[in-house]
């Protein structure tokens, strides 16, 4: 049995493959069919006849209900293990990376109770006529009431039992409780990192990529508050922070004058739109472009813009394997970029998301 990315167990029918949730490499079960297609089909798991080696008991009562973990009946070692194989398999088989450098995951010191924002949402329950307040489930669209979330911190927690005891007045109603990050103004709906625990070990996994570089210029695209462009400005001579979300460039200007930092400015606009001119003001063989943009990946203009005007290096870090290496796919094309490096994360632990930072250098002429 494989582990598919996204969490699918994949088991095999002489050569049918079929994909069942919640089943571990490694176990013997019993599966009822509940999708048949020409080349595979789904499963649901109705019983574990051996359990794998790899498999341990969740921790959360909720899972397998609640679709926010995957993992949970897997071991920490070994969801690092099948992240760091489903990473390589994607870069082989989307990207077309043969023998990439990838490192080991690097774990997370605490596997639960991590995250620092959730999504919680009420939904109207017609047939027991009462307000479901929670998660969106694993098997369909309705939501899971819960009144506990074992990968979030205990404060968000403590937040969470408030926000039931004061329930919104109707369903379809969403909800974001966060911990706001120490020393950093972070708008409602701006995004900020969900792990403070592991955070430290990415902006060092940026911090020595740029180093290792030698640049002199950093142009922070996708920068939100301006985390990773303030938290690196020692180690530049200049950097400059692009953002369409206008609150969060406010709030980045803040941070940075918080901090009193003056070699850095931040760009309120497109990153397709403002790249160019951005870049021509550096020089090229001196500057590294940091990439940080939503799991969905970036725009072709802006991938377009990175390969016609040659920076010397690019970092890209993504949540979202699968999109990163379709991007650098079109980056390292014709041998414009060199991929040196890819470093994961494991910033979610129990689900099947996964951080990575790419380390590309430019390599040759269009």
């Amino acid at each position: 049995m494989d582990l598919a990315f996204g969490g699918e167990g994949v088991g095999r029918a002489d050569d049918f493959v079929i994909f069942t949730p919640f089943t571990c490499p490694g176990d013997r079960v019993e599966i009822k069919l509940t999708e048949v297609k020409s080349s595979f089909a789904r499963g649901q798991l109705v019983r574990i006849i051996t359990p794998s080696p790899e498999r341990t008991e969740p921790v959360c009562g909720y899972f397998t209900e609640c679709g926010g973990c995957q993992y949970q009946h897997i071991d920490y070692a070994a969801q690092l293990r099948w992240k760091h194989r489903q990473i390589t398999e994607l870069f082989r088989r989307v990207g077309g990376f043969e023998g990439t450098p990838i490192a080991p995951v690097v774990p997370c010191p605490q596997p639960y109770g991590y995250r620092n924002r959730i999504l919680v949402r009420s939904q109207w329950n017609r047939p027991a006529q009462k307000l479901n307040l929670g998660f969106v489930r694993a098997d369909c669209g309705l939501v899971c009431d819960v009144e506990s979330c074992a990968i979030a911190e205990p404060a968000l927690n403590v937040a969470l039992t408030h926000w039931r005891e004061n329930p919104p007045p109707k369903g379809g109603i969403k909800t974001t409780l966060r911990i706001p990050p120490e020393g950093w103004e972070v708008p409602e709906h701006s995004f900020f990192q969900n792990n403070f625990f592991l955070l430290p070990a990415l902006l060092d996994g940026v911090r020595g990529r740029l180093k290792d570089s030698g640049i002199q210029h950093l142009v922070d695209t996708y920068c939100g508050v301006g985390f990773f462009g303030i938290s690196l400005a020692d180690a530049v001579q200049s950097f400059t922070g692009i953002e369409l979300d206008a609150p969060a460039i406010r709030a980045a200007r803040r941070n940075q004058s918080l901090r009193g930092i003056t070699n850095g400015e931040f760009i309120d606009g497109d990153a397709d739109l403002l790249l160019p001119g951005v870049l021509a003001r550096a020089d090229a063989s001196k500057t590294a472009v940091l990439l940080d943009p939503p799991r969905v990946g970036c725009r072709p203009p802006s991938l377009e813009v990175l390969r016609n005007t040659g920076p010397a290096q690019l970092l890209y870090v993504s949540c979202h394997p699968a999109t990163l290496a379709r991007d650098l796919k079109a980056l390292c094309a014709g041998g414009r970029f060199r991929l040196a490096s890819v470093e994961p994360f494991d910033m979610f632990p129990q689900t099947q998301h996964v951080e990575c930072i790419a380390d590309l250098r430019l390599a040759g002429p269009l």
